[in-house]
Formats: C-alpha cells, sequence, structure tokens
C-alpha cells in the first residue's frame, strides 16, 4: 500500500505539472509504429490531463481510422443532442478483407452445432462509460484503440488475427461530454485533491445520464433510446463472445472485476458462464498485480437483471463483464487508498481492456465451444408452443412490444384468426404470436419471466421485468403453434382514419396509446372537447368511459376545415375518429352534462435539486417524445420567484422535502385553481405539509433470528422493495382509469409507502388486491402491509386539486402499460 501511494503522489504532482506520459499506460513489451497518430498530437493533451470531451474523442477515433489498416469506423446513428454513436472494428489488415464472412461463419455457428469453429475468430465488444461521469472508461479508451492499432509485433500480431473487436469508445456520449465539460472548467493549474473542492461536485442532474437523464445502463433490455438500439443492432448482427461494460464506483474504493455475488445469478444464466467469468478474472487479477493495483471480486453486483450491459450477453450465449473503479471524481481527488489520480484510475481500466483481450486469446476455443453449445441446448428444450400478447383495443401498444421483441431479432407471427383465452380476446391485427421454438428461446422466457422465490433477498436492480406487465398487454402462453399465421417481417402502423363528415361531431375512443396526443393537438388548434363520464351507445357502436367528443358547432374551423384537420390527427396518430349522424344515443346524449368539457393544458415540472433526475426525465421523455406535449421544467432553485398563475397543472417527481418558500408558493397556487400531481418519496412531504390527507400503514421488520454481525447488512437490505410487480384493480368508472379495458392492471413498485384506502370505496379508483405480488422480491412484512393499499389518491385543496402516485408510472420508458395514467390526471384530474 505505501508503494501505491507514492505512486499516486507522484501521478498527482506530475499532473499538476502537466507532465503525463503516455508510456504511463502502455506495456513496454511491444513497439509502437510512428505514423499512427498519438491520442496528445491529436486531443493537444495528453490521455488523463484533461477529461477528453466527446468531439476531441471522436476526432482522435476518426483519425486511427484514417492511418490504420487495422481500424474501420462507422456512425450507427445520432443521440437526442445529436452525436455520433461510433463503433470501430479492430483486428488484422487480413480479417478485415474477410470480415463480412467472419461474422457470417460466426452467427452459422450458434444455428449449426457441426460447424467446426476451431480457427474462427473470437468476437469481443468492448464498451466504455455507459455512464458519463464515470469517465476513466472512456479515456481510458484512447490509450486502449492506440494501443491496438499502433502495437507492434507478434504478440499483438496473433491476437488481431484471432480476434474481432467491436470498440465502443462513449456508450453515453452526451452524457460524457456533460461531465467533461463540468471537471475542465473547474480543474485548476495546481490540482486540489480536497473532496470539498467544486471540481467533485457536479451540478444537478450530472453527467451519469444521458439527453433524458436516463440511465443508459438499465436500457439494454427494453431498447427505448437511440443509444441503446445502435448497440444492441450490433450486438444482434455480430453476437460477441465477451461484452465488457467500463464503470467507475465510489472513490474509496479499488477495483472490481466479475463474477459478482454467486447467489444473485439469474437462474436462466448458465453455470458455465460464471465458470467461464471466474477464469476471465485470474487474468485480470495477473495484469492487475503486476501494476500494483488493488481489486476485489465476487463481493458485490450481481447477475440478475439482464437490462445491464454486463448481464444482458449471459442470455444472449456470451459473457458479460463488469468492471467497476473507484473513481477520483475529477482530476485526483483524496481517498482512503492515498490520492486517487485520474491517470491512475486510467491506468486500471486500459489494464482490465487488455487482460480481457488476453484471456479471449487463450480461452478462444472454449468461449467459442461455450456459445455454440448455448444455442444447441436451446434449441434442443423448445416445444411446439408460443406464447400470445395483445390488447384488442390499443394495436399502438402492442406494437411498441413487437418492436422490441424484433430489435432482439426474435420472430413474431401475425394471428391467423381471433381467439379467446382466459376471458381475453386476441385480435387479429391487435396480437403476435411468438413461436418458442427459435434460436433465442432463452432471450424470450426471461422477457416474459415471472418469478416470485429466489436464493437471495439483496438486488442491485430491479428484481422483476415482466415485459406483457410493463406493457400493458392481455398475454397466454402453452398455445399451440397452429395459432400463427404469416411471419410478420416488417411492423407497420395500424392506419388511422376519419369516417363520416359530420355536422353534429366526431367521436374517438380513449383506449389507444396515442390517444393523449391526438387530443393535445386537438386542444392546441384552439378547439372544443368534452369527455364522456359514462358509456353509451351511438348507431351500431358502442363507447366507454373517457370517449373524447369534438362538437361539429362554435368551432374555431369551418366544417371542412375540421373534417380535415380531424382527418390529419387521426393520421398521424394512428387512431379511428368517426362523425356521427346524431346526438341521440343509448345512455347518455352528445347534449348531456355527463359529457364534461376539457381544457388545454399548460404543464410544469419541478426539476434540479431535492428531484430525483431519472424520475423527471422520464417524465420529460414521455411528454416530448411520446406525446409531442411541451412540459416547462421549473429549477427548484428560482421557482419560488415565478408567477406559476399560467400552468394548469405542476409535476413533482420524486423528492426531498423541498424549499419552504416554494412550497408555501405551490399552496397557494393549488388553492387558487392548479392541480399539483406528486410521486414516490414526493408524497410523504406533501403529506406531512397538509397538502394532503394521507394515512400509511405500518411496516413491521422481518424477524430473522441469529444475523451474525457479519451479516447485519443483509437483514436491512432484504426490507427494501427494489423494483417488482403487483395486481391492483380498476374502478374503470374513474377518470384516472380512463382508456383501460381491463379491472386489473400490473404497476412497477419500489417505494415502501402503503396508503390506507379511503371509507368510501369511489375514492379507491385504483387499490392493491389482497394478493398483489404479480413478480419480483418483497419480504413478507412488507406484502403483508401493502395488501389492500391504495397507489393512487386525489383530494380537493381550495379550488385546486392534489393528485398522489405513490408507484412510478413512467419507469424506464419502456413501461407503457402506466403512461396513460399520468396522462389521464393531467387531461381529466379537475373531474376527480
Amino acid at each position: 500500500m505505501k508503494r501505491l501511494s507514492t505512486l499516486l503522489l507522484f501521478i498527482c504532482t506530475t499532473l499538476s505539472a502537466q507532465t503525463i506520459d503516455l508510456s504511463y499506460y502502455l506495456p513496454k513489451d511491444i513497439s509502437y509504429n510512428e505514423n499512427i497518430p498519438t491520442p496528445k498530437s491529436v486531443l493537444g493533451h495528453e490521455v488523463g490531463e484533461w477529461h477528453v470531451t466527446h468531439d476531441k474523442l471522436v476526432e482522435y477515433m476518426k483519425a486511427l481510422a484514417k492511418f490504420s489498416d487495422r481500424v474501420t469506423l462507422e456512425n450507427r446513428g445520432r443521440t437526442y443532442e445529436g452525436r455520433p454513436l461510433l463503433l470501430l472494428t479492430i483486428t488484422s489488415p487480413k480479417n478485415h478483407q474477410n470480415l463480412e464472412l467472419i461474422r457470417k461463419n460466426h452467427i452459422k455457428a450458434t444455428e449449426d452445432a457441426s460447424v467446426n469453429i476451431t480457427n474462427s475468430p473470437i468476437v469481443v465488444y468492448q464498451g466504455f462509460s455507459i455512464h458519463g461521469n464515470e469517465a476513466s472508461g472512456s479515456n481510458a479508451a484512447l490509450a486502449v484503440a492506440y494501443y491496438l492499432a499502433a502495437g507492434e509485433g507478434e504478440k499483438i500480431e496473433k491476437l488481431l488475427e484471432k480476434t474481432v473487436i467491436l470498440f465502443d469508445p462513449s456508450l453515453n456520449p452526451d452524457g460524457l461530454q456533460r461531465f467533461a465539460y463540468w471537471v475542465n472548467t473547474n480543474k485548476a493549474n495546481n490540482i486540489n485533491p480536497d473532496p470539498n473542492d467544486r471540481e467533485y461536485h457536479e451540478v444537478w442532474p450530472g453527467g451519469r445520464t444521458n439527453h433524458y437523464w436516463f440511465d443508459m445502463n438499465r436500457d439494454w433490455l427494453p431498447v427505448q433510446l437511440p443509444e441503446s438500439k445502435a448497440r444492441i443492432k450490433t450486438f444482434h448482427h455480430w453476437l460477441p463472445n465477451i461484452l465488457t461494460d467500463h464503470h467507475e464506483m465510489g472513490t474509496n474504493s479499488t477495483f472490481f472485476f466479475q463474477p459478482g455475488i454467486p447467489s444473485r445469478t439469474n437462474p436462466f444464466t448458465p453455470k458455465m458462464n460464471q465458470e467461464l467469468t471466474k477464469e476471465i478474472a485470474a487474468y485480470h487479477a495477473k495484469a492487475l498485480d503486476k501494476i500494483g493495483s488493488t481489486y476485489y471480486s465476487e463481493e458485490s453486483f450481481d447477475d440478475f437483471y439482464y437490462g445491464k450491459g454486463s448481464t444482458f450477453p449471459d442470455i444472449n450465449g456470451g459473457i458479460g463483464i463488469l468492471f467497476e473503479q473507484g473513481s477520483s471524481r475529477g482530476h485526483a481527488q483524496e481517498s482512503e487508498n492515498g490520492v486517487l489520480t485520474f491517470p491512475f484510475t486510467i491506468r486500471n481500466q486500459f489494464t482490465a481492456a487488455l487482460s480481457t483481450l488476453d484471456a479471449a486469446k487463450k480461452m478462444r476455443t472454449k468461449i467459442l465451444q461455450y456459445q455454440q453449445d448455448f444455442y444447441k441446448n436451446s434449441r434442443n428444450t423448445t416445444t411446439n408452443k408460443a406464447i400470445v400478447f395483445g390488447d384488442e383495443k390499443d394495436a399502438t401498444k402492442t406494437n411498441r412490444l413487437a418492436e422490441v421483441l424484433q430489435r432482439h431479432q426474435i420472430k413474431l407471427h401475425e394471428l391467423k384468426e381471433n381467439f379467446t383465452s382466459k376471458g381475453k380476446n386476441f385480435k387479429k391485427g391487435y396480437s403476435y404470436v411468438v413461436p418458442m421454438n427459435q434460436k433465442n428461446h432463452r432471450l424470450i422466457k426471461a422477457m416474459f419471466d415471472v418469478r416470485t422465490t429466489f436464493k437471495d433477498s439483496l438486488f442491485y436492480d430491479v428484481s422483476a421485468w415482466t415485459f406483457n406487465y410493463a406493457f400493458g398487454v392481455d398475454f397466454v402462453d402453452n398455445v399451440s403453434l397452429s395459432k400463427a399465421g404469416v411471419e410478420v417481417t416488417e411492423l407497420g402502423s395500424k392506419l388511422g382514419t376519419i369516417q363520416q363528415k359530420s355536422s353534429v361531431g366526431y367521436l374517438f375512443s380513449w383506449n389507444e396509446y396515442n390517444t393523449p396526443r391526438a387530443l393535445n393537438a386537438i386542444l392546441e388548434k384552439g378547439l372544443r372537447a368534452k369527455v364522456a363520464m359514462k358509456n353509451f351507445v351511438n348507431g351500431n357502436d358502442s363507447y366507454d368511459y373517457g370517449t373524447i367528443f369534438i362538437p361539429a358547432q362554435n368551432q374555431e374551423l369551418n366544417g371542412s376545415e375540421l373534417f380535415d384537420f380531424l382527418g390529419k390527427v387521426a393520421n398521424e396518430n394512428h387512431i379511428e375518429i368517426k362523425g356521427v349522424a346524431t346526438g341521440l344515443n343509448e345512455g347518455i346524449d352528445l347534449g348531456s352534462r355527463n359529457f364534461e368539457a376539457i381544457k388545454k393544458q399548460k404543464v410544469a415540472m419541478l426539476v434540479g435539486n431535492k428531484i430525483t433526475s431519472s424520475d423527471a426525465g422520464e417524465i420529460w421523455h414521455l411528454f416530448d417524445q411520446r406525446y409531442n406535449m411541451k412540459v416547462t421544467k421549473l429549477d427548484t432553485d428560482y421557482a419560488s420567484r415565478i408567477n406559476l398563475a399560467k400552468y394548469t397543472a405542476i409535476i413533482v417527481p420524486n423528492s426531498q422535502p423541498i424549499d419552504k418558500n416554494l412550497e408555501e408558493k405551490l399552496k397557494v397556487w393549488v388553492r387558487n385553481g392548479g392541480m399539483l400531481i406528486g410521486y414516490r418519496n414526493a408524497v410523504d412531504w406533501l403529506s406531512n405539509k397538509g397538502f394532503i390527507d394521507v394515512k400509511f400503514n405500518k411496516v413491521k421488520i422481518d424477524t430473522i433470528s441469529n444475523v451474525s454481525f457479519e451479516n447485519r447488512s443483509l437483514q436491512s437490505g432484504a426490507q427494501v422493495i427494489g423494483g417488482a410487480i403487483f395486481e391492483a384493480k380498476l374502478d374503470r368508472s374513474h377518470p384516472i382509469n380512463f382508456g383501460y379495458k381491463n379491472d386489473r392492471i400490473a404497476l412497477f413498485r419500489n417505494t415502501k409507502q402503503f396508503i390506507q384506502p379511503d371509507a368510501k370505496s369511489y375514492n379507491n379508483p385504483i387499490q392493491y388486491t389482497s394478493n398483489p405480488l404479480l413478480s419480483g422480491y418483497i419480504s413478507k412484512e412488507n406484502l403483508k402491509a401493502l395488501k389492500n393499499t391504495v397507489p393512487f389518491k386525489a383530494e380537493k385543496l381550495g379550488s385546486g386539486r392534489v393528485i398522489i402516485f405513490t408507484d412510478n408510472t413512467n419507469f424506464r420508458a419502456f413501461w407503457y402499460g402506466t403512461n396513460k395514467l399520468l396522462m389521464n390526471a393531467i387531461f381529466f384530474g379537475k373531474l376527480m
């Protein structure tokens, strides 16, 4: 340790003097091609002297591709902020000449167990800094790419002859750029390692996330974001044997490499996967020992949720490896292990990247054989059965799930004909058949897995993600393949139509996912619209709660203009709008007071300090990307100083108690007619400060006898609801539930707020059932406390409303099944 601390102090001194040398990172046993540009020659600074910005990183990767015949470069798309999603393919010049043939043979080996893999190259995907403020990864990528492009001699030539490296230098360009800007603008000439310095304390929301503040390392399975779509396409195009995921952790930590905690491995992951991971780990240990760096393995992190980069390969025949480096969070910071410098963190990441390649080269045939056996065994366990999912009233939501499956190269079929199972109707054009006798059989099972018993009660991430619950679709398994029609190769959106020009008005049901977007467009145009508070029948058509009525008279547009505009709305939002011949209905007539007027909405949301950025980002993304609706982001630093009167609704995402001045201002605004919508922890302070009257169930801690001092943290950890799925019953006549055809809903929950139901049953429109657990882990005492509680409540405060959700209705952009609850609160909150 003394040697390590001395080395760190030396590096800190050299940082101050700006004399960092590339040789600090590079192995000394090979020479380097002088014709290949060094990072400094392109960046203008040495690796680790400054945090590389994404634009400079891109320029260096372009330079390598230009000057090295080992490197090719492709741009796979753009982030939300327009930054390129680069991929370098690095291998020998000879392999580059036959690269597509190598890829096809590699894929063929996963489809035909007779293919001889003895001489095939191994494929390694190396990905860096999916969390933008864990920057040692992408900065190490500079040195790793240089080493692979410029290194000379038999050692590296043999490596590249037998290896195809898919090199992703920045998995999160927007976050990396944001973080680099912060630390570079706060860097002093004389580097100050004091942890209290501003350099080590990013402003909200920090650089971890992408443009909409999503954690990019949770989207490998749902694939909702452009960065994820690019890398998943690459993954399935190549099916890499090893994928590395370079991260950072707390400053006082050392270096972690997988395996993680053995008891927290997903049961779908083959035992051999973990054995190979452990064998690869020996290479990391040897390499880090050589440079004197300390490390650990198998003591933290897990391999359970398949939406992480280090776990996703495990269900796809590969081996995912997580690296976690103690973070300097800037250029140098004091730690329990001495002064932790940025170059030191980069060197550890660099070393682990190279040790991975060393392991890949030496274990090549064993790992290739493992992948081939993985798919062989998967095929051997298939049946002549299928699963079917769909929503007979919502083609859009169904298609969104189908898109996810196709991104994972899972085959889909149309329904041959309509059928009913377990009380659910599966309609052709609104449902899909997924055969289980296909290559990605295990991945399908993992995506739709329902699990309520576990070896371990602690989870690094969520314990459930069952996709039919997440997307809110009907689902049935063990269906005969005879139900399958033609294979669907391209998904088309449902055609939007408008039927019959009317002098009375137009109707559309609220069931389709895109209806809030359509309604917003209508209101933004200045048109009048109303919502049906009861069911009715017009002509031969039945209409449910929440049906939207647009009168033909007294509108800003004349009859022809209105018809044309609504036709455009129908087409753009893939919904059906019908002109009616009469206002006389069975049930409420179109002129009834049971049709309530809907006002144009102007929505704001609190962001900034005290607000959880990921929750706020999910809401921002929902409004901006899904519903084409504006939402004004009000920072908590200045929100108390502005006029709130213009806003019809203000959303408070998961948060800590906010500034007292802002709190009082919000209360006055609500009393004057505003609508405040609070999520998760915001429920606590809204209750404590008198915005809303709620009573909570108290929770006991599960009693576990004879817990040792060593394992004391496991008892408290087992009480956490890290993310599970629960069933609630719905009162479909309540406005919060408009558009839902079933009387049950699956809710994602990761909080411990258990609100007691109201004595009046109609004030409990969403209520957990007496047996609510659908999938995931929850302790026995928490489950007792959850039963029959309510995750939603709406109350008047003066002339306004306060609406609360204990659960996240917008989780990670793929919980389509509950998105409409927030939209219902926005448009119909005043009716609750």
